[in-house]
C-alpha cells in the first residue's frame, strides 16, 4: 500500500508551484519531486482507476472519476479506456490554482480522450485557508 502524502512533501509542492507562479525555474529534481507529490496527492483524494493520468517524464497514476469510479473492478488490467497527459509545469499550476481546468483545456496544455476525461472537479489541490498554500482539500 502507498503510503499518504506528508505536510511537509505538500509544503514542498506548493513551495514548487510558488516558485512557478513567480517565473521562477525549479531545478529538475524539484519539479520531479513535485510532480510525483501532487500524482499521489490526486490518487489519495480519487481513488480509483478509470482514469489515467500521465505527466512524463516523471509520473503516471490512475485515479477514480466519473459514478462508481472508487469501485474496484471498474478496470483491472492495463491502461484505462481514459487518458489524460499534461506536463509538469501545467500539473503544478493547475494544483495551485494559478491555471483552471477549462483554462488548461482551451490552451491545448492538456490532451485527453475518454468519457471521463474532464478533471475539471480535481482542481485545484492547493487553495483554500488551512493548506499549507491555503487548501482546504487538503
Amino acid at each position: 500500500m502507498a503510503r499518504g502524502v506528508s505536510a511537509a512533501e505538500l509544503a514542498a509542492l506548493a513551495a514548487v508551484a510558488a516558485r512557478l507562479r513567480d517565473g521562477e525555474e525549479p531545478r529538475p529534481a524539484e519539479l520531479a519531486a513535485a510532480t510525483r507529490t501532487a500524482c499521489r496527492r490526486l490518487a489519495e483524494l480519487h481513488p480509483g482507476r478509470t482514469v489515467e493520468l500521465r505527466v512524463p517524464p516523471w509520473a503516471a497514476v490512475q485515479l477514480g472519476s466519473g459514478a462508481g469510479a472508487s469501485q474496484r473492478g471498474a478496470h483491472t488490467r492495463g491502461t484505462p479506456p481514459t487518458v489524460v497527459e499534461t506536463d509538469p509545469v501545467t500539473l503544478l499550476r493547475l494544483a495551485d490554482g494559478s491555471l483552471d481546468w477549462p483554462g488548461a483545456v482551451a490552451a491545448n496544455l492538456v490532451r485527453r480522450s475518454g468519457v471521463h476525461s474532464d478533471l475539471a472537479g480535481f482542481w485545484p489541490l492547493l487553495a483554500g485557508p488551512e493548506s499549507p498554500t491555503g487548501s482546504t482539500q487538503l
